[in-house]
């Protein structure tokens, strides 16, 4: 099988030859270390010498406040360009002080135009640059619950779900209306290029959910099947994020629509393997598993390929194996890198 017929067969829990594969977006620092040790120059480079099934494709975004499609809105107002080590959703946004849809149209928030910042050929050359026979995965993201919790201040979002939830939907409402257009101008440059788009937002913590199912009905499902029904009407699968332990919430996002859930938080309470087959096996396909907080950082190579084998155990299909989280941090030893790869690729 190439990547592309493994990666639907995953997704359909059809039978594979191996799993279908994916380093996921390691952070610019672990970059070098990586291409070290497999003796390579390039990025892409890596990901062919370890067996990667994937091509991963930020959509291209460049506004004069910043350069990434996640870091879209200027919450602060103050022209920043927010990046991804100084971006948070704790500090107050713009609408921290607003009791009404009234007070939050007073701010007179710059609602920004996707139309104006993506250039619809700089995202078909992008995608044209991916090989033939790999994945292309669009990295979109639209966190839009993630954004308007940035846009109130984590805290004060939160209090206003429950006490002014209007003027929360009508916040949400621009958020979300933003990336369906964002994501139509991706979509619409790259028809038939792209296989699969990443989106979701982070609703778990270690121990559970950070709100409760009915807030995720009410406050997250409705934006993300929008932006899901987009994705499947220009014939890509649809990986969705969040980290955490989420399992509370996947029967929701299986009603959705979701193809893939990423990525799979390894050591987050009722994310194991085992618990994840017994709920949800063919419901739903999943994509992570190989823990990054622990066992990649701070295990030997046979103890990845023992984990690696695990989840291939569970998961004979239904499984794109990747680290439990997408940017693997410089402190993973690429000889663990490998270990993952060695065993992932391996043909029983």
């Amino acid at each position: 099988m190439n990547s592309k017929e493994r990666f639907l067969a995953t997704i359909e829990r059809k039978p594979v030859d191996r799993p279908a594969c994916w380093m996921g977006m390691p952070t610019p620092t672990a970059i070098p270390g990586l291409c070290d040790f497999y003796g390579v120059n390039t990025f892409n480079e890596l990901k062919v010498a370890c067996g990667d099934d994937f091509y991963a494709v930020e959509v291209p975004y460049k506004s004069p406040t910043c350069s990434a499609l996640y870091a879209a809105f200027d919450w602060y107002m103050n022209g920043s360009n927010v990046d991804t080590e100084h971006r948070t959703l704790t500090a107050d946004g713009c609408f921290a002080h607003c009791e009404d849809i009234e007070d939050v149209e007073a701010v007179n928030f710059p609602w920004p135009d996707p139309e104006l910042y993506i250039d619809p050929a700089e995202c078909k050359r992008l995608v044209d640059e991916a090989p033939d026979d790999k994945v292309v995965i669009g990295m979109a993201w639209c966190c839009h619950f993630q954004d308007f919790c940035a846009a109130f201040g984590m805290q004060t979002a939160l209090m206003n779900m429950v006490a002014e939830p209007e003027m929360v939907h009508y916040v949400d409402e621009k958020i979300v209306s933003f990336y369906e257009k964002a994501l139509h101008i991706f979509l619409e440059a790259t028809k038939g290029r792209v296989d699969a788009v990443l989106i979701g937002d982070d609703m778990g913590s270690q121990r559970g959910l950070m709100i409760s199912p009915d807030l995720i009905s009410e406050f997250v499902i409705p934006g993300a099947k929008r932006l899901i029904d987009i994705i499947h009407s220009y014939g890509a699968k649809v990986i969705y994020h969040s980290c955490g332990s989420i399992v509370d919430a996947i029967p929701l996002l299986i009603e959705a629509g979701v193809d893939a859930v990423h990525p799979i938080q390894a050591l987050a309470a009722g994310m194991q393997p085992d618990n994840l087959k017994a709920k949800f096996d063919g419901k739903v396909s999943f994509c992570g598993g190989v823990d990054t907080q622990d066992l990649l950082p701070n295990g030997k190579p046979e103890e990845v390929q023992a984990k690696v084998k695990e989840l291939r155990g569970y998961f004979p299909t239904g499984l794109i194996v990747s680290p439990s989280h997408e940017a693997i941090q410089n402190d993973v030893p690429p000889a663990n890198i490998k270990a993952l790869f060695d065993e992932a690729t391996k043909i029983y």
